[in-house]
């Protein structure tokens, strides 16, 4: 062979190794690339990953609210028609009390002229009875009538007041009292203990104790005792200051006709 070829085939040896040093490197490069490139996207990956723990996160918590939004839908839709049964029956309960207000106005133009008429009856009845607190009575009486001409009174407290003072007339005819007054008698005003056994005897007696008196319904008027009675009349006052024991006593007290 000779020494050109050689040459020729060193030469052409070393231009094929450089040439396989040169794929050799380039490989390297390469794979170096790859590695990177699969390393980012791994971190691609890895924050898509965590972005989509994330919006799970969020859309569970979203979840949880929906339901508990929901329940609380449910729980409010159950509240509401209990609010609107009550309103309902609130409702029904106002007409009723509107129906019974609209009946105790056609009721207060029944009771208002029965009231003025108990009223004149029992001062005509406390002018023919018996003057057991004779002047208490027409007070009470006067103030019954005053209170029925204040417009700040309600029917129902005129109407209460007016059975009050019937009650109270009622008491009179089974009540022991006494009390202290004046007593007009031929023309002179004395003062005298009053003594009353309900209806049945109405008799007075003198402070000093020395005369003692009965009224006569007949004759409007009082009748003077004689001293038969003069005791019993002592002791009765004395049992109705509750200063002596109740005993039997001897009254003049008229029979029944």
């Amino acid at each position: 062979m000779s020494k050109v070829s050689k040459r020729n085939m060193i030469a052409a040896s070393v231009i094929g190794a450089f040439a396989l040093g040169s794929s050799q490197i380039v490989s390297a490069d390469t794979l170096n690339d790859l590695h990177k490139e699969e390393g980012k996207i791994h971190a691609a990956a890895a924050q898509s990953q965590k972005k989509i723990d994330s919006i799970y996160e969020q859309t569970q918590e979203l979840l949880v609210e929906y339901r508990s939004v929901v329940d609380e839908t449910e729980n409010l839709k159950v509240y509401n028609d209990h609010v609107a049964r009550l309103v309902a029956d609130q409702q029904a309960g106002i007409s009723s009390l509107q129906k019974q207000i609209d009946s105790i106005e056609e009721t207060k133009q029944g009771v208002v002229p029965l009231m003025y008429r108990m009223i004149d009856a029992l001062e005509k009845f406390v002018e023919l009875d018996v003057p057991i607190n004779y002047e208490v009575r027409k007070e009470r009486i006067a103030h019954l009538r005053e209170t029925m001409g204040r417009s700040n009174v309600s029917v129902s407290e005129q109407f209460r007041q007016v059975l009050e003072a019937y009650q109270i007339e009622n008491e009179y005819g089974s009540k022991i009292t006494s009390n202290q007054g004046k007593l007009d008698f031929e023309g002179k005003e004395i003062s005298v203990d009053f003594f009353n056994l309900g209806r049945t005897a109405l008799v007075a007696l003198s402070l000093d104790q020395k005369s003692a008196w009965v009224w006569n319904n007949d004759t409007r008027g009082w009748d003077e005792l004689g001293d038969e009675y003069l005791s019993s009349v002592v002791t009765a006052v004395k049992m109705a200051k509750k200063l002596v024991p109740f005993d039997l006593i001897k009254l003049p007290i008229k029979a029944a006709e």
